[in-house]
């Protein structure tokens, strides 16, 4: 039988090359295009061959099916982000930075699983049976009904999950995996790729929830080729800042429930807490009034968030004055300053401009730019919204405020914490009385006018 041949496949694009070359030509990524043994495509090199395969059974797109059963941990932010609870034959990727608390998290979900009745099983190729053992009893998990094994032969692990057919099982993490038929080193593209098609096929096949825990790159991406998360159903990313005590589990692909959602928790000595009102505990610290302080109404998934927008405006001595951003997207803070200048008149050429998202959560919605427009100009003037104030709202180009999506609940939840005024685009609509000043703007020349003119 003649040998496969080989192939130069890029990790990024999944582009393929005839010869290995440092920059991928398709994307432009340098160091990325790895060798591989290529598929086998029939006799010779005719597609699947003369042999046919068997036909397949359609069903009609009205076809009712019953639900799909979801197993409950009790860990309530976990099954939240899980859209409701883990679902059997179901494949999830969690990834991370290092040392973020992914192996805690999961030791817990699967010790809180187990103690629900579904058969656990903890794979780790990074650490020892005893460390597991040791990071249990610091958990206080040492009775837990989870069984565990450090192996990263997947041949092995395949043929003793067959045999146990537990209900979970966790692989601590894929990027340690070797699949003796694929030449190539663990960790390699061809052998992550080809680990994570035999695990997501045996869960499909034996109706398993296989949890893959994967490393992530300098850029944050989980590491490895990006088909992986196509693969599997779930992808979910372990955030946070390490001098911070929270920590997010964002949910960025879910098949079976919403996307985007986010469950919060707390990093204390004995391991992740939930946090239930994430809200309260970000606005937890903010007592007094201070400038450049802004607290902004946030939807995380299908959860109104509320979370504290610091800024800092400092004169600079610098040709080219210093713009720092923790949580937010800095190319949309150069975006509001520009239109700040352009739009308002407000040049901030000569100023030092810092922002911070408080408690280490990062958004990415631009409901958030009127919010961190408010913070910048309080910071300049030395103006302190008062503590009462919830801000909301997306800025154009051209200066107006946009409406956003999913006002009545960013308002209900504000009014819920105890504020009592709002500041938001004059689209914003109520569809019943919510008992609060809500102050509307058209565009954002008539919001600084309004709050900050009489100073500027």
């Amino acid at each position: 039988m003649a040998r496969n041949a080989s192939q130069f496949v890029c990790s990024e694009c999944g582009a393929v090359h005839k010869k290995w070359s440092g920059r991928c030509d398709a994307c432009g990524a340098w160091n990325t295009i790895s060798e591989e043994v290529a598929l086998s495509s029939g006799p010779a090199g005719r597609g699947l061959g003369r042999k046919r395969g068997k036909g397949i059974e359609l069903s009609a797109l009205s076809a009712t099916e019953t639900p799909l059963p979801r197993a409950q941990s009790g860990i309530g932010e976990f099954d939240r982000v899980l859209g409701g609870g883990l679902v059997p034959g179901s494949a999830i990727l969690v990834g991370g930075d290092p040392g973020i608390g992914k192996s805690t998290l999961l030791l817990q979900a699967a010790a809180a699983f187990a103690g629900q009745g579904v058969s656990a099983i903890y794979v780790s190729g990074e650490e020892a049976a005893a460390q597991v053992r040791m990071r249990a009893q610091r958990l206080g998990l040492g009775e837990a009904p989870v069984r565990l094994a450090a192996e990263t032969g997947l041949r092995d692990i395949l043929t003793t999950l067959d045999r146990e057919r537990p209900g979970l099982v966790v692989i601590d993490s894929i990027q340690t995996m070797w699949l003796d038929n694929v030449e190539s080193a663990p960790g390699s593209v061809a052998q992550v790729r080809a680990a994570a098609h035999e695990l997501v096929g045996f869960a499909k096949r034996r109706g398993v929830s296989v949890v893959l825990v994967g490393h992530v790159t300098k850029e944050g991406q989980i590491a490895g080729p990006r088909v992986i998360e196509h693969m599997v159903d779930t992808v979910l990313y372990f955030e946070g800042e390490r001098g911070h005590q929270f920590r997010i589990l964002r949910s960025v692909k879910n098949r079976f429930g919403p996307a985007d959602e986010i469950g919060v928790f707390e990093m204390t000595g004995a391991g992740l807490g939930e946090v239930v009102n994430p809200s309260a505990l970000f606005l937890a610290e903010r007592e007094q009034p201070a400038s450049g302080s802004v607290v902004f109404a946030g939807i995380e998934g299908t959860r109104p968030v509320l979370v504290e927008i610091q800024a800092l405006v400092a004169p600079s001595s610098l040709a080219t004055p210093r713009r720092a951003v923790v949580g937010w997207d800095g190319g949309r803070l150069a975006m509001i300053l520009a239109v700040l200048e352009a739009r308002c008149g407000m040049g901030f050429s000569g100023h030092e401009v810092y922002l911070n998202i408080a408690g280490g959560l990062r958004i990415s919605e631009p409901a958030a730019d009127l919010a961190v427009a408010a913070a910048i100009l309080s910071a300049r003037h030395d103006i302190a919204l008062p503590t009462e104030t919830v801000v909301f709202g997306e800025i154009s180009l051209s200066g107006a405020l946009r409406p956003v999506t999913q006002a009545d609940a960013r308002i209900k939840e504000a009014r819920k914490l105890g504020f009592s005024r709002i500041i938001a685009p004059s689209q914003v609509k109520m569809t019943a009385d919510s008992g609060m000043c809500i102050e509307r703007f058209g565009d954002l020349t008539g919001f600084v006018t309004t709050l900050f003119a009489p100073v500027g």
